[in-house]
C-alpha cells in the first residue's frame, strides 16, 4: 500500500532475496543471486537475507567452535570474504542459527559487520535498509536455557558450545518492547503453531517425521509465536527445518503476516526466493534503528552473563521507549556521525597453503564495533564483565503475567546437520564439490503470490 508508506507519486520497489540455511555456501548463494539478475535484470536483487546457519568461520580456531559433528566441519567460503579476496555482490544481512562460529558472533553480540558488506543482526536486533525495517532473533529455543543469562564464552565445553545459541528470554523481552511497525522479522527456527496456517499435508510429504510434533503442537519456538502475535510483521522468514513452507497468519486487527521458510543451499532445492517490498528510499544502505537503540539503553540493566535464571519484568511500562527518548536518539545519530561502524578484522584468516594443525579454541576478545556502539550509547560492557548480573534485582524476583508468560515446554527440534531424515530423494548433506553452474532455485516468485493450498 503506497499511501501507508507515504509514497504518493512513485513506489520504489526493493528486491530482497531470502535464503534459508547458508551452511557456509556463500559462493553458491551469491552465484545464484547474480544469475537471477543476469536472466531477469528487472528482478535483480538489492538485498540478501540469510535466516541462519551462516557459518562465518575465519580460521581453524573458529571452526573448533562450530557445534556439529567433526565430519561436517569444513572451511567453506567465508574466510575469503573476510579478507576481502572476495566481496559480497549485494548487501547481506543474517541472523545466527544452531551451526555457527559462536565465538565470532559473541564478539558482535549487538550485531555488526562480520566482513565487508555482510552484517550480523545480533542475538536480537533491528535495522533499517532503504526504510524497510528488519528485526530478528538469532538461535533456537530450548526451555532449559531460556531464562538464563548469556554466560557462554570461549573456550567452550561441548555443552556451552550448544547452549550459546539457545534463545534467551532477555532477547525476547527486548523485542517485545517494539511499538513501531516491523516490515520483516527473521528467526532461525519456526514460530510455534505456524504449521496450521499452511499446507500441513504437503509439509508432511517432505518431512514425515514432523507428524507427532504437529499433532501435539510442539513444533516451533513459543517465543516466536508470542513475538508474531505482538509485532504482527508484514513478513516472517525462517529456515532450520530444511524445507520450503509458506503460510499466511491472520491477526485480530485485520493484518496478516506472510510466513516463508526455505531450504538449505543444495541443488534442486528451494533455498532462495525473491520478494518485492516497497521502500522509502532509492539507496539500499543499512542504518541502525533509533527505537531499537533506545530499547537497548532502557533494558541494559537486565542483561546478565550468569548461568542462573533471571525472569523479565513483563508488563512494566518503564522499559517502553518514549517519543522524547526516540527524538533524542535520532538527534544523536544525526550529530555524531554515521552508524553502524565499519568492519574491523579481529583475527587472522585461514591460509589454505599453511593450515594450522590442532588449532584449539581461541581466547575471547571484544570486537571494536561492540565497544564503539556501547560508547555511543554510554553503556558499560555488561555481557563481557565479571559482574554482568541484573542490577538492583535478585534472580526470579520479577513476576511474569499470564498474558506474557511462555510455557517452557520441551522442544526437541534442535536439528543437527546429520539428523534430518531426507524424504526428497536428494542426499541431505553438505556439497563436497562445487557444481559447474549456479545452484538455481526452483522458482523465483513473490511471496505474496504463493497459493498455500
Amino acid at each position: 500500500n503506497a499511501e501507508s508508506w507515504g509514497i504518493l507519486d512513485r513506489v520504489i520497489i526493493m528486491k530482497i532475496a531470502i535464503e534459508g540455511c547458508g551452511h557456509g555456501e556463500l559462493d553458491h548463494i551469491y552465484e545464484t543471486v547474480k544469475y537471477i539478475g543476469q536472466v531477469d535484470p528487472a528482478n535483480a536483487v538489492d538485498l540478501l537475507i540469510c535466516c541462519g546457519d551462516f557459518e562465518c568461520m575465519r580460521n581453524e580456531s573458529d571452526m573448533e567452535c562450530l557445534a556439529c559433528p567433526p565430519k561436517y566441519r569444513a572451511m567453506k567460503d567465508f574466510y575469503q570474504y573476510y579478507t576481502g579476496e572476495k566481496v559480497a555482490p549485494v548487501l547481506t544481512i543474517f541472523i545466527g542459527g544452531n551451526h555457527e562460529a559462536s565465538n565470532y558472533l559473541r564478539e558482535l553480540y549487538y550485531g555488526g559487520w562480520v566482513a565487508p558488506n555482510i552484517y550480523f543482526l545480533g542475538y536480537s536486533g533491528v535495522v533499517q535498509v532503504g526504510g524497510v525495517r528488519i528485526a530478528g532473533l538469532s538461535g533456537i529455543y530450548k526451555p532449559h536455557d531460556y531464562r538464563k543469562g548469556h554466560y557462554e564464552v570461549p573456550p567452550y565445553t561441548d555443552k556451552t558450545m550448544r547452549s550459546a545459541y539457545h534463545v534467551r528470554e532477555y532477547e525476547v523481552f527486548k523485542l517485545m518492547q517494539i511499538r513501531e511497525p516491523v516490515d520483516i522479522f527473521l528467526s532461525h527456527d519456526w514460530p510455534k503453531g505456524i504449521a496450521r496456517f499452511g499446507n500441513v499435508q504437503q509439509l508432511l510429504r517432505f518431512k514425515k517425521y514432523l507428524v507427532d510434533e504437529i499433532n501435539n503442537d510442539s513444533l516451533g519456538n513459543p517465543a516466536g509465536q508470542t513475538l508474531m502475535q505482538k509485532l504482527k510483521p508484514s513478513f516472517w522468514f525462517s529456515a532450520h527445518m530444511h524445507v520450503k513452507f509458506p503460510a499466511v497468519v491472520p491477526h485480530d486487527n485485520g493484518q496478516v503476516t506472510r510466513f516463508l521458510a526455505l531450504d538449505k543451499c543444495l541443488p534442486r532445492r528451494d533455498f532462495l526466493q525473491v520478494v518485492t517490498i516497497p521502500s522509502k528510499h532509492e539507496t539500499v544502505s543499512l542504518t541502525l534503528d533509533p527505537e531499537w537503540l533506545c530499547i537497548l539503553s532502557n533494558t541494559h540493566s537486565l542483561l546478565s552473563n550468569h548461568p542462573y535464571d533471571v525472569r523479565m519484568p513483563w508488563g512494566d511500562s518503564r522499559y517502553l521507549v518514549t517519543e522524547a527518548q526516540k527524538s533524542a536518539m535520532e538527534m544523536k545519530l544525526n550529530s555524531q556521525g554515521a552508524l553502524p561502524l565499519s568492519f574491523v578484522p579481529t583475527a587472522r584468516a585461514y591460509d589454505p597453503k599453511h593450515p594450522v594443525r590442532r588449532p584449539g579454541q581461541p581466547a575471547f576478545e571484544p570486537n571494536p564495533q561492540h565497544m564503539q556502539l556501547l560508547a555511543f550509547l554510554e553503556l558499560d560492557d555488561r555481557i563481557n564483565s565479571r559482574t554482568g548480573s541484573v542490577s538492583s534485582q535478585a534472580p526470579n524476583q520479577f513476576s511474569t503475567p499470564a498474558a506474557a508468560a511462555l510455557t517452557l515446554q520441551n522442544n526437541d527440534e534442535e536439528i543437527d546437520i546429520d539428523d534430518i531424515p531426507d524424504d526428497t530423494g536428494v542426499e541431505d548433506t553438505h556439497m563436497e564439490q562445487a557444481p559447474s553452474a549456479p545452484l538455481l532455485v526452483t522458482r523465483v516468485e513473490n511471496v505474496e503470490e504463493i497459493d498455500i493450498e
